[in-house]
């Protein structure tokens, strides 16, 4: 097993901001990008947590850096007036290969680190300034997860799932909370109204306030258990659909490589083509494709 190519030097370094090039010119971010003031408030209360990559240049400009990644942390750090910053080195010239593997954090990890961040004795205060948020929203961060069961949570931990979402499933059982989860997860969809429409179909049984309206516009009995039962229809039929893809996806596989081997034989390709052209032109096909 080969082992990975590490893509930048081990040793930070600092750089004077007037040493670092940027490849980019950034107008205005404060407008075009909605995270800029959390990075001018993070880099304000606590510092530059992730450096700047760079590139050194070469052939009369030693001394000089091409940024390679973090030009909206550059550009904040020239407000605020600082005027040196830790950097990696990077290895090779491609600046493409640091930002295409950026995974940003969930919102149910991001509630993990506020939460630990407050036991160790961080004021919520200094958060608030840190993330350019009120008071009010990293209250609701904090206990974003209570009265969501832990095997939900470990099942959308690294998920795009806001809070409006969480609020949702707060008004189901914990057995329900993880149908939806799984419905979600599969789907890859975790909004409001997909959650709110598998509330729809939840059972009163499996809901925490069964006397509670599931929507805001006035449905009657009739209408509400019809949508139920159309959604538990639904559910079972997407379980289903779910549980032959894979099996449907070998089959196919299979015949994908049983057919171009056919096409491989001469004898065989020469007969169809005599007297049978067009199942021939439709093997053709099939065998270019790059399966479903």
């Amino acid at each position: 097993m080969n082992t990975p190519k590490i893509g930048f030097a081990k040793e930070r370094i600092r750089l004077p901001l007037d040493k670092i090039l940027p490849v980019r010119v950034i107008k205005d971010p404060e407008k075009s990008v909605s995270r800029y003031p959390s990075i001018v408030s993070s880099i304000r209360e606590i510092g530059v947590i992730e450096p700047l990559m760079v590139y050194p240049q070469q052939k009369g400009t030693e001394g000089f850096y091409l940024l390679m990644d973090g030009h909206l942390r550059l550009h904040a750090l020239r407000e605020l007036g600082i005027a040196e910053v830790d950097c990696l080195v990077a290895i090779e010239d491609e600046s493409f290969t640091y930002n295409a593997r950026i995974s940003r954090l969930s919102p149910i990890q991001e509630h993990g680190m506020i939460v630990k961040a407050v036991k160790d004795g961080v004021p919520p205060e200094r958060i608030a300034a840190a993330l350019h948020k009120n008071m009010k929203d990293i209250k609701g961060r904090i206990n974003m997860l209570n009265g969501i069961s832990q095997e939900t949570v470990d099942m959308l931990k690294d998920k795009q799932i806001g809070q409006s979402t969480l609020q949702i499933l707060r008004r189901v059982k914990p057995s329900r909370q993880i149908e939806i989860a799984e419905l979600m997860v599969s789907a890859n969809n975790y909004s409001r109204g997909y959650a709110e429409a598998l509330l729809l179909g939840t059972p009163k049984d499996m809901l925490v306030d069964p006397g509670a309206p599931r929507l805001r516009a006035r449905v009657s009995r009739e209408e509400l258990a019809r949508m139920e039962m159309e959604m538990e229809t639904l559910e079972r039929e997407y379980k289903v659909a779910e549980d032959k893809y894979s099996e449907n996806m070998l089959n196919l596989t299979v015949l994908l490589g049983y057919v171009r081997r056919l096409l491989g034989n001469a004898k065989i390709v020469k007969f169809l083509g005599t007297r049978h052209a067009e199942m021939l032109a439709e093997f053709e096909r099939i065998a270019a494709s790059d399966g479903v």
